[in-house]
C-alpha cells in the first residue's frame, strides 16, 4: 500500500462526511417512515425489528452491522484492495456508531416524501464513500466485486437481491412499509447509476490533425489504447485522421479538455457504450 497524505486525507474526509450523512438518513428518514433500506443496513434494521417484536430486546445497530459485514470485509481485503477495505471499515464503523448516538430530525411525517428524499440522501451518502475509493459496506462490497469481475454496473442487480429481504419484511411488518422501502431503494440506486460512472464506458471518436499527441494524452490519462483511421473529409476534400478509443465515462471530461488544449480544432464525438467485449484496462482498487 502506498500512501499520499493529501490524497488520503481527502478520502478520509469524504468517508467521514458520507458516514455522517448515512447515519443522519437512517435516524431522520428511515426510522421515521419505518423503512428497510437496501443492503446490510436494511438487514440490520430488519434484525433489530424482529428482535424487538419477538424477543423484546433491540440489539445495538453497531453490533449487528459489524457482525454482518465481517465476511464481506474479508472478501474485499482479499480480492478488491487493502486500502479500499480499510477505508470501508472506517465507513462501516463510523456509520454504525453514529447511527446509535446521533439524534434524528423531524422533517416530515409523509411516508412518500420520506421514501423519495431518504433514498436520494442515501444514494448521495454512498456516492461520497465511493468517490473516496471506499464503500459503505455490505452488499456494496459484493456489487463492486461483481463489477470488477465482469466490468458492468451491477447496482441494479443488488436492487433485485434486496427484494428477498423486503419480502420477509412485508410478511412480518406489513406490505405498506415494504413497498415504501422499494421506492427508497430505487431512488438510491438511480442516484448511484447516474452519478457514479466508474463502471460505465464511453466511445470517443476524435478527428484531429495531431493524432500522435492525442493518443499520448489518452494513454497517459486512461492507460487505454486507441486505433487510428485515415479517411477523407468530404467538405474540404482532404485527408483526415480519426482516433477511436473506449474509455471510462468518468475519464471523458478530462480527456476531452486535454484534447482541446492539444488541438483546438479537434472534432470529438462521445458515444455511450452499453456493451463491450475484449481486453479493457480497469483501474484497480488500492
Amino acid at each position: 500500500m502506498q500512501f499520499s497524505f493529501r490524497k488520503d486525507a481527502r478520502r478520509v474526509v469524504l468517508v467521514v462526511l458520507g458516514s455522517a450523512l448515512f447515519a443522519f438518513n437512517i435516524n431522520t428518514f428511515v426510522h421515521t417512515a419505518g423503512l428497510f433500506p437496501g443492503g446490510f443496513s436494511g438487514l440490520t434494521i430488519l434484525i433489530q425489528s424482529v428482535c424487538e417484536r419477538f424477543v423484546g430486546f433491540v440489539p445495538p445497530y453497531t453490533l449487528v452491522n459489524l457482525l454482518l459485514n465481517a465476511f464481506p470485509v474479508y472478501i474485499s481485503f482479499r480480492y478488491i484492495g487493502k486500502k479500499f477495505t480499510l477505508l470501508s471499515c472506517l465507513s462501516i464503523l463510523l456509520t454504525s456508531v453514529l447511527t446509535d448516538v446521533m439524534p434524528g430530525a423531524e422533517i416530515t411525517s409523509e411516508p412518500i416524501l420520506l421514501s423519495i428524499f431518504g433514498g436520494l440522501v442515501n444514494g448521495c451518502a454512498i456516492l461520497l464513500c465511493l468517490l473516496a475509493g471506499a464503500t459503505s459496506g455490505g452488499t456494496d462490497f459484493i456489487s463492486i466485486y461483481l463489477s470488477e469481475q465482469h466490468g458492468k454496473d451491477s447496482f441494479n442487480l443488488i436492487l433485485l437481491g434486496n427484494m428477498v429481504m423486503l419480502s420477509v419484511a412485508g410478511v412480518l411488518f406489513g406490505w405498506e412499509r415494504a413497498l415504501y422501502s422499494i421506492i427508497f431503494q430505487y431512488a438510491s440506486t438511480q442516484v448511484l447509476h447516474m452519478l457514479y460512472k466508474r463502471y460505465q464506458r464511453q466511445t470517443l471518436l476524435i478527428i484531429t490533425d495531431k493524432p500522435e499527441e492525442v493518443y499520448e494524452l489518452i494513454k497517459d490519462i486512461t492507460h487505454h489504447g486507441a486505433t487510428l483511421f485515415k479517411g477523407v473529409g468530404l467538405y474540404e476534400q482532404r485527408e483526415r485522421t480519426m482516433i477511436y478509443s473506449v474509455v471510462g465515462a468518468d475519464e471523458v471530461k478530462q480527456v476531452v479538455a486535454r484534447v482541446r488544449t492539444a488541438d483546438p480544432h479537434a472534432f470529438v464525438n462521445s458515444i455511450k457504450t452499453n456493451s463491450l467485449t475484449g481486453r479493457f484496462y480497469r483501474r484497480p482498487n488500492d
